[in-house]
């Protein structure tokens, strides 16, 4: 259908919504949608009343898991696509059909943090590169780019839409003019999954209620999202914002390896150091009150 409706040349780039490729999947559904969420879902990293956004069992960071209920029957479901990146083989199918290279991109819909709206993201690709390394190279002004990485993916997803518009029963767009960002037919290319953060690589990897929650009840399984144990003299800082006495609260740090020793001078709770201390992959060993304070024992989180 996409090869007939089209007027393909090599080096576009063919932008498909999740919605047709999930159907395609037989993964609509009847049913209870929450029950459809926790399925799909692997934690839960915020919730305000009646909304949740979790991670999903693709990586994805999404509201109900990026379960949806539009643009279907009434009553009925859609689940996400299995696998998005395996669009390789439209990309592959296409090929045997018009003989061109093209990319692929499977797309969805999602809300941004801190800003109001959603656009759409590249959730699955094949035969593109999905970023732009920058790193290395120089602007105009001749400063260095450290960091620069354009997820080309995500920007040739949101471009799409604007032509294929929600409402407008168009599942399918092409891009053209970016044959520079298409492989070669035997490179698939890292797919969509490559732009998904690891487990505790995202600074947000809690909203903000869920992080105070989870941090205070201390459940070996919500230490992931917080990453890797941070410095010793972070967590120190941190333990002295939340024991502020007037004078230094945290006296002293000996020794130079694990575990450490500190000082805390004033009443410093328990509870609320043990919760500083998960936040930041350390655990707190030992806690003996004394005359002028606290002598407190903290190791960071091994494997």
């Amino acid at each position: 259908m996409i090869a007939s409706a089209t007027a393909l040349a090599d080096g576009d780039i063919v932008v498909v919504t999740s919605k047709v490729v999930s159907k395609a999947e037989g993964r609509v559904r009847t049913g209870d949608r929450d029950d459809a969420i926790t399925e799909e879902t692997v934690r839960v990293v915020a919730r305000r009343g009646p909304t949740v956004i979790v991670r999903n069992r693709l990586g994805l960071t999404m509201a109900a898991a990026g379960v949806d209920a539009s643009n279907v029957e009434a009553g009925s479901i859609v689940l996400l696509p299995l696998d998005p990146d395996a669009s390789r083989a439209l990309r592959a199918r296409l090929r045997d059909l018009t003989g061109l290279t093209v990319g692929v991109v499977v797309t969805d819909t999602a809300g941004r943090a801190r800003r109001d709206g959603q656009t759409d993201i590249a959730i699955g690709a094949a035969g593109l590169r999905v970023a732009e390394d920058f790193a290395g190279r120089t602007d105009s002004y001749g400063n260095d780019l450290v960091v620069t990485l354009p997820a080309v993916a995500d920007e040739i997803a949101g471009a799409a839409e604007l032509a294929q518009g929600k409402l407008g029963g168009r599942p399918v767009a092409v891009v053209r003019g970016r044959g520079d960002l298409v492989l070669p037919i035997d490179r698939d290319g890292p797919g969509a999954a490559s732009l998904i953060r690891p487990e505790g690589a995202d600074l947000f990897g809690y909203g903000a209620r869920e992080a105070v929650i989870r941090a205070l009840a201390g459940a070996d399984e919500d230490r992931a999202p917080f990453g890797e144990p941070a410095e010793v003299h972070d967590l120190v800082e941190a333990i002295s914002r939340v024991h502020t006495t007037g004078r230094i609260a945290v006296a002293a740090v000996d020794g130079s390896a694990s575990p450490y020793t500190l000082e805390i001078a004033g009443t410093p709770g328990r509870t609320a150091t043990a919760a500083v201390c998960f936040a930041h992959g350390w655990r707190l060993v030992e806690w003996q009150p004394g005359v002028s304070g606290v002598v407190a024992q903290v190791s960071p989180r091994t494997p």
